[in-house]
């Protein structure tokens, strides 16, 4: 049975903030940011205080779901490490919001990065294994960064130029127009440790130089696994494409260059023609968003799409995916006919293009007021709106928002 990704999008705040400007503002040279890798960032989202991880995830799967498919869908996964509840789902929101029958599955997955990888790979197996025709699963991968003041790390404070936030959507069926999955050409490695931690609903914690090694100790491993299960290959000559998680824009040339190296390639400018051919792609719509999170390894897939002038139909490509904790994962599909044409149809640049610029004193208000409604049982996220957003962006754009919170209980509606 053929599996795979039917249609894929991603939805991103209405706001954003200029990479340079908050450089300037934080005393950091741009060159500086170049040698630590975090360049071509050119931007980072800004989540308002009336969105959270989930509108981000109904706000993408609308984006995704024609009224066609609302019947055949049968099964609802959201990967998150920003969860609104340490009970109830963001699934159920999903489900509710983005108008799914009721017989359906839903529920939420977690593993830092890892999760948006881990939701594709458990809806692909369940769709395979009941092999009901025509029936169908939404994956949603859904984050945003915490708020600058509750960040710990040990890298100076890059981590609020990486930080961001996005949703991105996928519908899962025996139809993979984008992408099928090469189901059992899949290599993993998981290893217990700490590099990252979100140990509060408010607190982030990122070991950046561990969780650095690990990226590429996961990798090596969950590709040698790849091995065992396809046999000997020529990783040069066997993918068309890759793509490569994402915490920051350097991360995938760090990757490739280990890969080609570990196979005997040291030749810097084959490693750097591999790399521009076969890898750079995907930076295009990251380098616009910040972190995505678990939702990385997909926009970065999106933008390979996006960016290809060479894709063809069949054309193999490989996907790493590394969550800290950890886990890693490497595995390949086969893209769909006019794969490159479905994604550019999408117009992602005007979405990004659309929203709205802010300052850095807005957006340090904005990060204000989501940390002082972090956990507040009663709240009126809508009061504050620094650089008029919402009227600009939101107000009768039918998007979700988070209206208010009365006793812990959240009420969203449609702006």
């Amino acid at each position: 049975m053929r599996i795979g990704i039917e249609k894929i999008t991603f939805y991103a705040a209405r706001s954003y903030l200029p990479i340079s400007d908050l450089a300037v503002a934080r005393g950091i040279e741009l060159d500086s940011l170049t040698r630590q890798q975090l360049i071509p960032y050119e931007a980072r989202t800004v989540v308002p205080a009336y969105e959270d991880a989930v509108t981000l995830a109904v706000n993408a799967g609308r984006r995704l779901l024609a009224p066609q498919d609302l019947k055949d869908v049968e099964l609802v996964v959201v990967a998150t490490e920003s969860g609104v509840d340490y009970g109830k789902p963001l699934s159920s929101w999903v489900h509710r919001f983005c108008g799914l029958p009721s017989q359906c599955r839903s529920f939420e997955v977690k593993h830092m990065c890892y999760g948006g990888t881990a939701a594709l790979r458990v809806a692909a197996s369940v769709l395979s294994a009941e092999c009901r025709p025509g029936k169908k699963a939404l994956v949603i991968s859904s984050d945003l960064s915490r708020p600058l003041n509750r960040v710990h790390t040990d890298d100076e404070g890059l981590a609020e130029f990486m930080a961001g936030g996005c949703a991105v959507a996928m519908l899962v069926s025996a139809e993979p127009e984008v992408l099928e999955l090469e189901v059992d050409k899949t290599g993993f490695w998981t290893n217990e440790l700490s590099d990252a931690l979100r140990p509060t609903s408010s607190v982030e914690i990122i070991t950046g130089q561990l969780s650095f090694c690990s990226y590429l100790d996961g990798l090596e491993e969950a590709y040698r696994h790849y091995e065992t299960r396809v046999g000997a290959i020529d990783f040069s000559t066997y993918f068309d494409k890759h793509v490569y998680h994402a915490p920051f824009p350097g991360m995938p040339s760090v990757a490739h260059r280990a890969m080609l190296r570990e196979r005997g390639i040291d030749d810097d400018a084959a490693i750097e023609r591999s790399y521009r051919d076969k890898v750079a792609g995907g930076n295009h719509f990251g380098r616009r968003l910040g972190s995505a999170y678990g939702a990385s390894p997909f926009v970065s897939l999106l933008g390979m799409l996006r960016t290809s002038t060479d894709l063809r139909s069949g054309g193999r490509m490989s996907l790493y995916a590394y969550g800290s904790g950890c886990q890693a994962e490497f595995y390949s599909g086969l893209l769909g006919t006019d794969a490159g044409d479905r994604v550019r149809a999408l117009d992602l640049d005007c979405h990004l293009d659309e929203r709205t610029r802010l300052s850095v004193e807005q957006y340090e208000t904005v990060e204000r007021t989501r940390e002082q409604m972090t956990d507040c049982a009663d709240c009126d996220p809508l009061q504050d709106d620094p650089g008029g957003v919402y009227a600009e962006r939101y107000a009768g754009q039918e998007l979700l928002v988070l209206q208010q919170v009365r006793n812990y209980r959240r009420t969203y509606g449609w702006a």
